[in-house]
């Protein structure tokens, strides 16, 4: 290998697959190693900053300012190419960026949910909550779905993460608290028209395991037209669960149990709908005949130590009626062709960030985020985890098999007339979401379909 891999003369050559946050702090992270590096990176929209755009929900517009951290790294670094509207696998195969790339970094997130494995999961009116998510955030393959609003009376969401507590602040605002918020029109008209009466978040531990934020939890007793419901008895704590709640590491802990608590000392203020945040229940059957009718649900209790205590069946099952049932218990990534893959845990098998294949390591491709570590953390877990791989990768160098072409000619004369979106394009289609969001009075109003994205990029 050449010794000078790295330097101006013959620069580290990188493609990142996939263009979140996680593909954006190791960009940054490989510019600011001191190396001379060259970075491409693809993403299959043709807008970057994946979850940020697409997950992040609308009415969170602070949370996405972070955005103009990832564009300056962008613009300030001439040596970075964003190419959207590719996908890696189909487009593009992993043996066309080998022959371009002196190493691969894997960004992709976790494309996919999983399953709850319950009989009736697939009976109309049950849905995973990412779709419910992509289709008010405008994400072309969410956009056409349709959701009962209209009809539905109960809503019961599985899971307890910040994006069951995100589905259901959503679904419990007024039109009045969603201005000021880039929500999909289609969507703000949907859930105008709902008749959701009761949202039953389900949470298969108790309050003190819960997986939402203090941050996220709050919100649901600020809302105009709807009040959180926490049974006081779930607040009354066992022995290894007042044993967690003390432990003075566990700061998430004690916050959201001190707003739950809170929750559960409220008196009715008589508002139209009712959040009821429910724990020990795990769902075992959905039921209906042609749509969701029910949701048979099983008591638990938690077994085992302190830290380290689990969800058991008590045998006791009752059941729930209910319209939609929404599920948001995992996520898990989606292979490429190509590349080694853990099946049961959905991410590619690493250790640092760097790959494996049977537990030998692959030099020269690497992951970040939730491809490399399961979907977990927060937006800002990115950051560190990212910089780890990058600090990886570079002890790695040594170890790198150069690449026959030093630039990306050969994949671009292979997609011929695919239209690639650049970040300039990119910013084309980002003023045009603006100009149209000011005429709606909104931060911006985002383009759902794929077709119409390349139009605004194009001109």
């Amino acid at each position: 290998m050449s010794q000078t891999l790295g330097s101006e003369s013959n620069p580290l050559r990188i493609a990142i697959v996939g263009g979140g946050p996680s593909g954006f702090y190791a960009a940054e992270s490989l510019f600011k190693s001191g190396l001379s590096v060259s970075v491409d990176m693809y993403d299959r929209l043709p807008t970057p900053y994946g979850l940020l755009r697409g997950g992040v929900a609308p009415d969170h517009q602070q949370m996405k300012s972070v955005a103009k951290a990832y564009e300056r790294v962008a613009l300030s670094n001439p040596q970075f190419q964003f190419l959207g509207n590719i996908k890696i696998g189909e487009d593009v195969t992993i043996d066309d960026l080998k022959a371009c790339y002196d190493a691969v970094i894997f960004a992709c997130g976790a494309e996919t949910d999983k399953h709850l494995g319950i009989p009736g999961e697939n009976l109309p009116g049950s849905y995973a909550a990412t779709e419910f998510v992509g289709w008010y955030n405008s994400h072309p393959n969410y956009r056409d779905r349709v959701f009962d609003l209209q009809t539905a009376k109960s809503v019961a969401i599985i899971g307890q993460g910040n994006v069951a507590i995100d589905v259901t602040r959503i679904l419990a605002k007024t039109t009045e608290e969603l201005a000021g918020s880039d929500i999909a029109e289609y969507a703000k008209a949907a859930l105008a028209a709902s008749s959701i009466q009761e949202i039953h978040l389900i949470g298969r531990r108790g309050p003190v395991q819960s997986a939402f934020t203090e941050l996220e939890i709050k919100e649901l007793g600020e809302l105009l037209d709807a009040e959180p419901v926490v049974d006081p008895g779930v607040i009354i704590l066992g022995d290894a669960c007042q044993a967690e709640l003390d432990e003075p590491t566990n700061n998430k802990a004690r916050k959201n149990f001190a707003v739950l608590q809170r929750f559960a000392g409220r008196q009715s203020e008589g508002k139209p709908k009712k959040i009821y945040i429910r724990f020990f229940e795990s769902p075992v059957e959905i039921k209906g005949d042609t749509h969701v009718k029910s949701l048979v649900l099983e008591n638990n209790r938690l077994a085992g130590p302190a830290g380290a205590q689990k969800a058991e069946p008590t045998g006791e099952k009752f059941e729930l009626a209910c319209d939609l049932v929404f599920r948001s218990v995992g996520y898990r990534g989606v292979a490429i062709p190509g590349v080694p893959f853990d099946e049961k845990r959905g991410v590619f098998p690493n250790v640092s960030g760097r790959l494996t294949d049977n537990g030998q390591p692959v030099y020269g491709f690497y992951a970040v985020g939730w491809i490399k570590r399961g979907p977990s953390g927060v937006l800002g877990s990115n950051k560190p985890d990212s910089a780890d791989t990058v600090k990886t990768l570079i002890s790695d160098l040594d170890q790198l098999k150069p690449a026959e072409n030093r630039d990306n000619q050969l994949i671009i004369e292979k997609l011929g007339n695919h239209q690639i979106v650049s970040f300039s394009d990119w910013k084309k289609i980002e003023a045009e979401e603006i100009r149209r969001g000011e005429t709606l009075s909104k931060p911006r109003d985002k383009f759902s379909k794929i077709e119409e994205m390349l139009e605004a990029g194009r001109s």
